[in-house]
């Protein structure tokens, strides 16, 4: 039977004092001394208005020099191809079906199956319990792994390292916190999200979806009306009007 694991994200390493790096690149655009020296002396007061000022000017260039990298296990292909679309500022490493043999393949289920007609997801189950036994005839068989893989379906679990500058995090959260964003790579920006506040608490405080970071959902008659609960949002689109 498919065993159902919950996404696991843990934090493999970030750039030491991220937001004391990014204050003395800041810095290091209207100061004389080197940016060692400028990072030493910044105090905290100083540190929290300047990132706040850039963040809001939008001059946030600065941002790309400290960056975060993640470990991501139990997501589906399909989150993978959705994450892998966020290419600036962002590296990749994925597990290769290629030549890892999976004897063993975990599947995602997504919510509204799992808890749906119960005579659906035993055939959901069925049909994964299948697909992965005619993958280990074709590996018994002698088939290379990177062609039984073809028998497999998206929703076959896969393993991630990423690694996203800072600036980079702050386009990926606001449009995969969305509540517009499928729901599995939502689910992954929001646990991402609250291990780098953690982490640099003053970049990613007011980090999420653009109603939350800007104060513009742009979502038009599609959007979730998530702005209506915020003070000064407003309701905006990128789609024009041919008329």
């Amino acid at each position: 039977m498919i065993k159902q694991d919950r996404l696991k994200v843990e934090l493999l390493s970030s750039t030491q004092d991220p937001e004391q790096n990014v204050v003395a690149a800041i810095r290091q655009c209207y100061s004389q001394v080197g940016a060692k020296e400028i990072k030493q002396k910044t105090d905290k007061e100083t540190r929290e208005r300047l990132i706040r000022q850039v963040i809001n000017s939008g001059h946030t260039s600065t941002l790309e020099h400290a960056s975060f990298t993640f470990s991501i296990e139990g997501v589906s292909r399909v989150t993978e191809i959705q994450l892998i679309r966020h290419r600036i500022g962002c590296s990749y490493s994925i597990q290769s079906g290629r030549y890892v043999k999976r004897g063993n393949a975990q599947y995602v289920i997504p919510p509204a199956i799992l808890k749906g007609d119960k005579k659906i997801l035993k055939k959901v189950r069925d049909h994964f319990d299948n697909t992965q036994k005619l993958y280990n005839e074709l590996i018994d068989l002698g088939v290379k792994a990177e062609d039984a893989r073809y028998c497999q379906p998206q929703s076959l679990k896969t393993k991630i390292v990423v690694t996203m500058n800072i600036r980079a995090l702050l386009h990926f959260f606001e449009l995969r916190c969305c509540k517009r964003a499928q729901w599995e790579i939502q689910h992954l920006a929001n646990e991402m999200l609250k291990i780098v506040k953690n982490k640099a608490p003053t970049i990613f405080e007011n980090a999420g979806p653009s109603c939350i970071s800007s104060g513009i959902c742009w979502e038009g008659n599609m959007s979730c009306g998530l702005w209506k609960t915020i003070k000064g949002a407003e309701l905006k689109t990128r789609i024009k009007n041919d008329e």
